[in-house]
């Protein structure tokens, strides 16, 4: 409908009552159609419903509960003007959230000389905790598609950035780094979205972002019985304990070193097996050498018995040699 068909539909000497508009938002990340009982209510009580996006998602599900849904656009005059002796006019805004309409509305409603309707904003639908990660599921779907280097990306070449990301992660959080550890966490849950949807694509076996949290989820049910089943745990203790016996039959493993990444850094690598054999309570003694690797492994080993991480206490220990070299470079 244009301005002029709009505008002639409105009856402008109409004055009695100023009327009602009601701006009505919804978020993409719902389904369609799961709209609010207040919105629903506006809706249904509206003498008009206008929508400026004939394709938007919601106007299907509108019509089909009975809703006339009108494709227009007017200006902020126009829509004054159709709210003249009472009536209701509903706005399903679009995705950009109409703020050529309501800077309009703000303009005539500071100028003094005009008799505004009641404005209201209305959410229809809220988003969830967790419902922007829907956003970035959809970026990374456009991403891989149209980007000329992410489009050619494997889990074997991108298995570097996810080293270097975590440990960016590690260094934001010993830093202290609000902001930081905030951008680094972004940066890690990339990585996740990322090969998940490389992983779409595997013609043998695919899997999905869904695949992935589906199976995230269904492994914290189960390993948390105390707060989903009727298991008891009231210390950490307990919990871990818990934790290493349901992981115990869901991997069957013969040994204790399985499950174990042989690339980690070596104090950590080292450190890791000495908490396998203690938690198991293995009688394993360290293996006797010659050489700073064996130096270490025995320090490793004893910080871990000490409830020390190794890998921690060196990148401690290693900035306070960084800030001494800085502060002799700063003296010459």
């Amino acid at each position: 409908m244009n301005a002029t068909s709009f505008e002639g539909a409105q009856g402008r000497g109409e004055v009695a009552a100023p009327g009602r508009i009601v701006l009505l938002t919804t978020s993409h990340r719902v389904a369609p159609g799961l709209l609010s009982w207040p919105a629903w209510q506006a809706l249904r009580a509206a003498d008009r419903v206008l929508c400026a996006d004939g394709a938007h998602p919601q106007l299907p599900y509108l019509r089909e509960a009975g809703t006339a849904v009108e494709e227009a656009a007017p200006s902020a005059q126009e829509l004054v003007d159709a709210c003249a002796g009472g009536r209701t006019v509903v706005v399903v805004a679009t995705g950009e959230g109409e703020p050529r309409l309501t800077d309009g509305l703000a303009r005539l409603a500071g100028s003094g000389r005009v008799s505004m309707p009641e404005l209201e904003l209305l959410p229809a639908s809220y988003d969830l905790p967790g419902a922007r990660l829907l956003d970035l599921v959809q970026v990374m779907d456009r991403i891989r598609v149209e980007c000329p280097w992410s489009s050619r990306q494997t889990h074997k070449g991108l298995a570097k950035y996810g080293i270097e990301e975590a440990y960016e992660l590690v260094e934001a959080i010993e830093e202290g780094d609000r902001d930081e550890l905030r951008e680094e966490l972004g940066d890690v849950l990339l990585q996740v979205v990322f090969h998940a949807r490389i992983a779409e694509e595997d013609p043998d076996a695919p899997f999905s972002i869904d695949d992935v949290a589906g199976g995230i989820v269904a492994k914290l049910i189960h390993r948390h019985p105390h707060v989903f089943g009727d298991a008891t745990a009231t210390t950490p203790e307990e919990v871990k304990a818990h934790w290493l016996r349901t992981k115990a039959v869901e991997k069957q493993r013969t040994s204790v070193t399985e499950g174990v990444p042989l690339g980690q850094p070596g104090l950590a690598l080292a450190a890791k097996l000495a908490s396998r054999v203690r938690t198991a309570g293995l009688d394993v003694p360290l293996p006797k050498g010659e050489g700073i690797g064996y130096d270490l492994l025995a320090a490793a080993a004893r910080a871990e018995a000490e409830g020390v991480d190794p890998e921690a206490a060196l990148r401690a220990a290693a900035r306070v040699y960084r800030d001494a070299i800085r502060a002799v470079e700063s003296a010459c």
